[in-house]
């Protein structure tokens, strides 16, 4: 049977319909195509190096390079002109100031976090990490958006693994609402609800997907997409900005046993990674805790979504959760 429930974090409600699907435990999978190591037309690979704008910073050095750092070549924001507001009556505008970077994950065509080895990916991680706190430093910057896509319907344009970073001088709606809800729950409570909201999941423990040092993976009570997962810290922290090297490793691990659940789970869908962190402004406030959204690109908004705004999830979070949970317990298994 459906049922509505109410997001803690958002105070949004989602429909949790399994009726809807048609073979909810049995996804279809995506058919990918086979890459090469390297792609001589991929501006990503190296020996192309100049194919991409000046570089911003690497991890190796020379032709050995692990991960690379370049602007967007066609960014949504650039750094030129300043971030004064203009309003014409009820019309407000700036110009588009910001910083748009890719981060180039892997020198290999064919890579996937998924496949990567630990400290491969928590190189990545750490360039995350190294990124955002230079850009938040950056006096106009109001939000920093960390994000992964993966697959056409996920928003990529080249196949080599790479994620993205930008930084605003405004903040976005999404964050808005986060920050507000959180606050509210503070100053009612005391406490993050993103803390309570992790140590209720681990207490009742059938919507979690595992726990990897002072990492804990959920699909979250009201998740709006099918095997929708979130990674949180056991440790508070209101910003990505501050996470220790201790933690990095473990987000490494967590994030490549999730990445391995969801491709075996839910039939390799496309999907996209984003980092909530708290505002640049305000680092330290107990009120928020920084997670990392894992979004599968499982279902389409139609005319019921985009008309209430209210998302649809065709597989109950209890069932993803369960059937992500078997897919790592047979790979341990196997591989002992």
């Amino acid at each position: 049977m459906s049922q509505l429930r109410q997001d803690p974090t958002t105070r949004e409600w989602v429909i949790i319909a399994p009726g809807r699907a048609v073979r909810p435990h049995d996804p279809p999978r995506v058919e990918r195509a086979r890459l090469p190591a390297r792609d001589p037309a991929c501006p990503f690979c190296p020996g192309n190096e100049e194919r991409t704008p000046p570089e911003i910073m690497r991890v190796g050095n020379g032709s050995g390079w692990r991960v690379r750092v370049v602007p967007n070549l066609f960014p949504a924001v650039s750094p030129d002109g300043e971030p004064r507001r203009a309003a014409d009556g009820v019309f407000g505008r700036m110009e588009g100031v910001g910083a748009h970077e890719v981060i180039v994950e892997s020198p290999r065509h064919d890579a996937r976090i998924d496949e990567m080895a630990e400290d491969e990916v928590e190189d990545v991680l750490g360039v995350w990490r190294r990124r955002y706190q230079a850009l938040e430093r950056e006096p106009w910057a109001r939000s920093v958006v960390l994000f992964k896509n993966f697959g056409a319907t996920a928003g990529t344009s080249l196949v080599h693994t790479h994620s993205q970073v930008v930084a605003i001088p405004v903040h976005g709606p999404e964050d808005l609402r986060r920050h507000s809800v959180a606050l509210r729950y503070f100053d009612d409570t005391g406490r993050s609800v993103y803390d309570d909201l992790r140590d209720a999941e681990v207490r009742q423990g059938e919507r979690v997907v595992a726990e990897v040092g002072s990492m804990v993976s959920f699909a979250p009570f009201a998740s709006r997409a099918p095997f929708e997962t979130w990674i949180l810290p056991a440790r508070h922290r209101s910003s990505f900005a501050r996470v220790d090297d201790g933690e990095l490793a473990d987000l490494a691990r967590a994030l490549r046993e999730v990445l391995r659940a969801l491709r075996e789970a839910a039939g390799d869908p496309d999907f996209n990674i984003v980092v909530t962190s708290g505002p640049a402004a305000d680092r330290d406030q107990p009120h928020f805790t920084w997670h990392v959204r894992v979004l599968p690109r499982l279902a389409t908004a139609a005319g019921f979504e985009l008309g209430s705004g209210m998302s649809i999830n065709t597989v109950a979070p209890e069932d993803a959760a369960a059937r992500m949970r078997e897919s790592l317990d047979r790979a341990r298994t196997a591989a002992r």
